[in-house]
């Protein structure tokens, strides 16, 4: 068959609608299948997505059952956002589509020349990573996600896989194990299956020092040899970063952030003293002192790791001023 027809049927019967297929089973009573899910939401929006959609594995290798959808990607628009053609859905109008559990990187400027873009440093290494995923998958994709109305800011929330070398591979999973990504749950959406996988993944990119954990990749920063730790304390909702040199540090512009985008910089003239620290306390309104800051959020940010089997979790991170991450907490290690 020419190498030309051959790729046009493999790309039609990839993106042709799926057969159901049996909801596979995970340990306790923590797992629901995608069916349960969507029954569970009790609208018309999640009946209608659901019947559009087959059930299989969230992604390779997960014994979590998903809805399933194929789809043939548009563009890449950064290293967590895809707009998404998908199929059976009636138009043939494009989707962004949102990863599960990954978080780049901000790109503030977006281009189909990789040479106009910006952003922090490392988000244009995710672009560039997915984009590359895409384009060996042919821009096809196989979508997941537990619930059909999972979102993130009116984007669809979903697992992505692409079709390299004759099987499935999860995208997200190749950013979390890259160090290119920061793994990002999301309890409230419900979209679970990948918290351990990513969790893992995170860890073992962490240990290696790759991409995001490599402490001197943007620029060689200040305090390089230092031995700057960052932990948290999710029960108080605190984050404490402990000098542990022989010198003061000066954390001016320093910044604290979670998975999420939400963002802490310490004012100017923040300092920390040879083997002392300094607490962030994300709720309440107190005094700042040298020993403590207040963010003065309202609501709680990290995520309790709950024994529930669907691997809770969450991270600080501590970036100096020129976006290296110099120190993290990533838990439950």
């Amino acid at each position: 068959m020419p190498r030309r027809l051959a790729t046009a049927v493999l790309t039609a019967a990839l993106l042709a609608p799926a057969a159901p297929a049996a909801a596979a089973t995970g340990s306790g009573a923590a797992t629901r299948s995608a069916a349960g899910n969507a029954a569970a939401t009790g609208s018309a929006a999640a009946a209608g997505s659901a019947a559009a959609a087959a059930t299989g594995a969230c992604y390779p290798g997960s014994t979590v059952s998903c809805f399933v959808w194929t789809g043939k990607v548009v563009r890449v628009n950064d290293g967590d956002t895809l707009d998404i053609d998908i199929a059976g859905d009636g138009t043939s109008t494009p989707r962004s589509v949102r990863l599960a559990d990954a978080q780049a990187m901000e790109q503030s400027v977006y281009s189909a020349t990789p040479a106009k873009r910006r952003g922090d440093c490392h988000a244009l290494a995710a672009t560039a990573r997915l984009e590359q995923l895409v384009r060996a998958s042919g821009g096809v994709v196989r979508l997941t996600a537990q619930s059909p109305d999972s979102a993130s800011r009116n984007r669809p929330l979903r697992g992505v896989q692409v079709y390299i070398a004759g099987s499935w591979r999860d995208a997200g999973l190749d950013l979390v194990r890259r160090g290119l990504v920061l793994w990002q749950p999301f309890p409230k959406e419900g979209e679970w299956a990948w918290n351990t996988a990513y969790r893992e993944g995170s860890l073992s990119a962490a240990r290696a020092r790759t991409n995001l954990f490599d402490t001197d990749a943007c620029r060689p920063g200040p305090y390089q040899s230092a031995g700057i730790t960052a932990s948290v304390d999710w029960r108080a909702e605190t984050v404490t970063v402990t000098n542990h040199s022989a010198e003061r540090i000066n954390l001016s512009r320093w910044w604290i952030r979670d998975s999420g985008l939400r963002r802490y910089t310490f004012r100017t003239g923040t300092t920390v003293a040879a083997g002392r620290s300094v607490t962030l306390h994300v709720l309440g309104a107190g005094t700042d002192t040298g020993a403590d800051k207040f963010w003065r959020l309202s609501t709680p940010i990290f995520d309790n790791p709950l024994p529930d089997g669907q691997g809770h979790g969450d991270g600080a991170y501590l970036f100096d001023p020129d976006g290296d991450l110099r120190a993290w907490d990533i838990y439950p290690a």
